[in-house]
């Protein structure tokens, strides 16, 4: 079983990219695949073989849980 990092080129990642249905259409998003042991690796759909970041699933759970309750909320209103 390969071990995945931080780092680890997202092209590397083998199985399904998942993104937002929400996406923009020029593809600017965030993509998740789900690794072994329950692991998650997110890219930049802009840059598909670059550097993927892994997350236990521990870590997905506090962040989703924190978007759920809107603790990231002022990062979807910063000027572009």
């Amino acid at each position: 079983m390969q071990k995945f990092t931080n780092g680890t080129p997202a092209s590397l990642v083998a199985g399904e990219w998942v993104k937002s249905r929400k996406s923009e259409v020029n593809g600017t998003c965030v993509e998740a695949a789900q690794l072994p042991q329950g692991r998650v690796a997110l890219r930049n759909s802009t840059d598909p073989g670059g550097p993927a970041l892994v997350f236990t699933t521990a870590e997905m759970e506090a962040f989703l849980d924190g978007v759920k309750n809107g603790e990231f909320d002022s990062f979807a209103s910063l000027n572009q």
